[in-house]
């Protein structure tokens, strides 16, 4: 059995802003403060602190204001559909068979860096990407090599790991492939990992328990949320099949300093009752409140 987490190990809660799009991004914030929520997965998008809008400095120095008066922290995700290309699902990615498409993810996940480094946060998400059609698995491990390494670069600089998520139907789907990327690269210091606990549930061997329990050394960012075995669905708590009690001990037996972020990016249209309904649900099952 897992040891009860001290006071010391309390897990810091947050919300992703991609499940609240449909409300500004200074009421989300002023929600999840009141929630009590400990701080915001921040995706950088249109609708949110758009990372290709003139001024983005300035904006950034607005948002970390606001922050600061909520007494939220906050990490950066760089999961948005469209930002790059408005036709093209978190497209043009790390992999992408033209190398400014490339460069463009690049461009995208370097100025996140700089956001993170700005507004204090503690990690950078990011993802692989699919592998291209026809693309032999060699040619995407060398391009993802290529892609992150002056990511990489801006992260050991600012002193902000980047934390990547092994993601269903991605080049880096697992945690073996998290551990592959390490190795091609060197073991990094900034290279750090973004553990999806519904992810652990719909396809990894191990339970999601024994998954945080593995990653711990390497744990940088968390994301939280139902789901069912071998079905790739962000469900609200309680609609999918995970057991979250074992799974929030182990967490904060790791030793974790991170937010434990709620993500439900499907589920805007609902996103200020499911913030509230996240929250008392996963203090019910074990998360002490702040």
């Amino acid at each position: 059995m897992s040891p009860e987490p001290g006071p010391e190990a309390r897990l810091r809660l947050g919300y992703g802003t991609n499940g609240l799009t449909d409300l500004r991004l200074d009421d989300a914030l002023a929600l999840l403060a009141d929630l009590g929520y400990d701080g915001v997965g921040l995706t950088l998008d249109h609708m949110h602190l758009d990372p290709l809008a003139p001024e983005l400095a300035a904006r950034t120095r607005q948002v970390g204001k606001k922050l600061g008066e909520l007494g939220l922290g906050v990490t950066i995700e760089t999961g948005a559909r469209y930002v790059l290309d408005p036709r093209r699902k978190h497209g043009p990615s790390l992999l992408d068979p033209d190398p400014d498409g490339r460069a463009a993810r690049t461009a995208l996940l370097t100025t996140a860096v700089q956001v993170a480094e700005d507004l204090g946060a503690h990690a950078v998400h990011c993802f692989s990407g699919i592998t291209p059609a026809g693309m032999s698995p060699d040619t995407a491990w060398k391009r993802l090599e290529e892609s992150l390494a002056p990511v990489l670069d801006a992260a050991a600089t600012a002193g902000i790991p980047i934390a990547i998520e092994p993601e269903p139907g991605h080049l880096l789907a697992t945690l073996a492939d998290f551990h592959q990327l390490r190795g091609l690269l060197g073991d990094p210091e900034p290279l750090g990992l973004t553990l999806d606990i519904g992810h652990c549930q719909c396809l990894e061997d191990l339970r999601p328990a024994d998954c945080i329990r593995d990653a711990g050394p390497w744990l940088r960012h968390v994301q939280i949320e139902d789901m069912r075995r071998g079905i790739h669905e962000h469900l609200p708590f309680g609609d999918g099949e995970i057991d979250f009690p074992p799974v929030l001990r182990a967490l904060a037996a790791t030793g974790y300093q991170g937010l434990t972020v709620v993500e439900l990016p499907r589920h805007s249209h609902a996103g200020p009752e499911l913030a509230r309904a996240s929250i008392e649900f996963l203090r019910a099952k074990g998360a002490p409140a702040c």
